[in-house]
């Protein structure tokens, strides 16, 4: 027995926890108990998880692959689908990123949520969507990753409506929870799609069947194109693109553990993930690539842009996720595929750490998020800061920490490869992140302090600061898994994922190559910018000198233009939901349902109350009526047949 099978225990376990929690929650009663359950079940994962990374470590590249197949799922016809899981490199990668990350997150969970009535009912949750995406990123099959798909849409909406009956600035969380919900439901058709074209082009939905028979097409075939449209549709939805990213900022009224976890670790790579996976056919669809890049360095520049004046601690961040998540579709689109999953990997640790920290500051302000109402935090809460801040450096791409080595290779392959466009669009949204950040650090922790007399800000419980150091350290040293051949590193992730990529890297052309001298120029050139936003920032914020009413009539519309978000919540507002929602009133409701539908059902009803009520007059109880019409009636029979 190999470590490799007690996978299907690790994705398992999670779903014990939702079990246990969620039927017994209720009247254990006691919150560190219910935590430590919730916690452990996804803490045991990521032990597994390291078994067997250290058993694939020591087998050779071409036997890093296999699947474990539990049981015969669904056989219809031609259909033969199992509950089956794939053990390879990249699987494992994510299985390691979902339960560690996971664990650290539940573990935060139990300080950050500590009296709230729904304690048992958040981790019966939380547990469930670690259960759905676990089966997302192992699964062996397009529809077991499928279900995985859905159970973690579930799963955020279950968990941004957690707080139901409160209010944030568009409605109630429900509200936010819907509008999550329905515009993934929008890039889900996409997926199906293209899961029925893969059926109907290779007689199967299991990976290794579909990616082995991809090498039959010729590049550009226009099925392909369209398999990988399709499913780039649903990784816009999911991994909030352009121009499906509307509902990930709304999703920021949930819990701010949710936030970290679903909505910037995991379940907003799955996308990513998807892509990533699916690497053998986008190889052999390149105007499928080329949107993907396009799309990817649009929305990281577009983000990027509005993060700029968003004064919702939780929003800057996400608006940062979906500007990060751009990236890493751009690094998927000029075929760095393991660049795009090393940036998946970091963005892991330094989002989660800013989420988490940032939940940090709003439990010791009394749930204010408004980062005008803040400053001088930093005296307060010194590991929250100071986590916080390796956090912001990280994701600002300054050398060493994590983000630059993942960045600096995005925006290098992008370069390399001939896409300048992208790469200035990707460079430029490197210098605007480190501006939002350190405009985010200098407004929330340093200057004069903006609260009220009667906030009392401290610093939180060890549950939720332990995990915030852990996450730190990792954002400091997590780029040793990706240093390149240039800064005498040996690009390990790269080589650790090359089995996975390597068929789909034989298919596109080789570009870049040993120019270290013009690497080492993007690299300064990246950080350079980057410390000039960071300066930049805190000049303006420290002195506090850009408010909007300060600002020259030109700078005030792009401040009014950019804080509304571009207004697109608006656009899609006035060309999508209220046209359908008139149509659905006027034409559906009140012709079809109710002038058509009701008033057949009605007309039907009253007709047979008619019909009743004329027959009812037959039926009078008396004797010698019914003695009268029976003779009647046999005078009448007598006389037709004399008459023939």
């Amino acid at each position: 027995m190999t470590t490799a099978t007690l996978v299907p225990v690790a994705v398992a376990l999670p779903l014990i926890g939702f079990l246990i929690n969620g039927l017994a929650g209720k009247y254990l009663k006691k919150e560190g108990l219910i935590g430590a359950i919730g916690s452990a079940t996804v803490g045991a994962g990521f032990v597994i998880g390291c078994m067997v990374l250290n058993e694939l470590l020591s087998l050779p590249a071409e036997a890093r692959t296999r699947v474990i197949t539990l049981f015969s799922w669904i056989g219809a016809g031609s259909l033969q689908t199992a509950v089956a899981y794939q053990i390879d490199p990249l699987s494992v990668t994510m299985l390691l990123i979902v339960t560690g990350v996971g664990f650290l997150i539940h573990v935060y969970a139990i300080g950050y949520m500590h009296g709230d009535p729904g304690f048992w009912r958040f981790f019966a949750y939380l547990n469930l969507f670690v259960f759905a995406m676990l089966n997302l990123v192992m699964a062996d099959n397009f529809l077991l990753l499928f279900l995985g798909w859905e159970g973690v849409g579930l799963c955020s909406y279950l968990l941004i409506g957690f707080w139901y009956d409160r209010n944030f600035e568009k409605g109630t969380t429900g509200d936010a929870a819907k509008k999550a919900f329905i515009v993934n439901r929008i890039g889900d058709f996409g997926f199906l799609i293209g899961m029925f074209l893969i059926f109907k082009t290779f007689g199967s939905l299991q990976f290794q069947t579909v990616f082995g028979q991809a090498g039959q097409f010729a590049v550009g075939s226009p099925v392909i194109v369209a398999i990988t449209l399709a499913l780039f549709l649903g990784a816009t939805g999911k991994s909030a693109q352009i121009p499906l990213f509307v509902w990930l900022p709304d999703a920021m009224a949930g819990p701010t553990p949710v936030s970290a976890l679903i909505h910037a670790a995991t379940m907003v790579t799955a996308g990513v993930y998807m892509v990533a996976r699916c690497s053998v056919l986008y190889a052999l669809a390149p105007v499928s690539m080329h949107v993907v890049a396009i799309i990817g360095a649009c929305t990281a520049l577009f983000a990027a842009t509005i993060g700029l004046v968003q004064n919702d601690i939780k929003k800057v961040l996400a608006y940062s996720t979906i500007s990060q998540l751009g990236y890493m579709f751009l690094a998927l689109g000029v075929g760095a595929f393991s660049a795009g999953i090393f940036h998946l990997l970091t963005h892991a640790f330094f989002k989660a750490l800013l989420f988490l920290g940032a939940g940090s500051v709003i439990h010791a302000m009394h749930e204010e998020q408004n980062i005008q109402k803040m400053g001088g935090l930093k005296s307060s809460m010194p590991v929250t800061y100071w986590t916080f801040l390796a956090g912001a450096v990280a994701i600002a791409g300054i050398f060493p920490l994590s983000g630059f080595f993942s960045k600096d290779e995005i925006l290098w392959q992008a370069f390399s490869g001939g896409h300048r466009i992208l790469w200035a669009m990707g460079f430029t949204g490197a210098a605007l992140t480190a501006f939002y950040m350190f405009r985010l650090v200098t407004l929330t922790f340093e200057g004069e302090a903006r609260w009220t007399h009667s906030v009392h800000p401290h610093e939180a419980p060890p549950t939720m600061t332990l995990p915030l150091l852990v996450l730190a350290l990792l954002s400091v040293v997590g780029g040793v898994f990706g240093i390149p051949a240039s800064l005498g590193g040996g690009n390990a992730l790269d080589h650790w994922l090359e089995p996975v990529f390597q068929p789909a890297l034989d298919r596109l052309p080789h570009t870049g190559g040993d120019q270290h001298m013009l690497e080492y120029l993007l690299m300064a050139m990246s950080v350079g910018v980057a410390l000039a936003g960071i300066l930049v920032a805190r000049k303006w914020y420290l002195q506090r000198k850009d408010i909007p009413e300060t600002l020259s009539a030109k700078a005030q519309w792009a401040y009014t233009v950019l804080s509304n978000k571009y207004y697109v919540d608006e656009i899609y507002d006035a060309i999508v939901v209220t046209p359908i929602t008139r149509v659905s009133e006027k034409l559906l409701w009140r012709i079809v349902d109710v002038g058509i539908i009701d008033w057949t059902v009605n007309a039907v009803a009253r007709t047979t109350g008619a019909i009743g009520r004329t027959l009812r007059l037959v039926q009078t109880g008396v004797t010698q009526s019914y003695a009268l019409i029976f003779l009647l009636g046999v005078v009448a029979i007598v006389g037709w047949i004399l008459a023939h």
